[in-house]
């Protein structure tokens, strides 16, 4: 049995929800890389686009998962004032 990491959903607060702690921190480290050095942020799309080339490809064969991952990660660090979201037409995430 894998060991778990407890995440939060800033749409949701007070809500946990426990995943994969391996896959997690992949998937953190690969947005917190992708993140780094954008001062106005990035799209969900610009990032979903950029994890592929980030993310561990022995734990997400093909970028496989890597977007529900992204986006779990990101949920997570923003509610933990981690990263930002920068209130554009569309949303962008930078870090905080």
């Amino acid at each position: 049995m894998s060991d778990k990491i407890e995440v939060e959903n800033v749409n949701h607060p007070g809500h946990i929800t426990r995943v994969d702690a391996v896959k997690y921190a992949a998937a953190k480290s690969a947005l917190l890389a992708i993140l780094t050095g954008q001062e106005h942020g990035l799209t969900q799309t610009e990032m979903m686009a950029a994890i592929n080339g980030q993310i561990d490809q022995t734990l997400f064969p093909n970028g496989a998962k890597s977007g529900w991952w992204m986006k779990t990660v990101q949920l997570d660090l923003e509610a933990k004032g981690q990263i930002n979201r920068i209130a554009t037409k569309p949303l962008r995430w930078a870090l905080a």
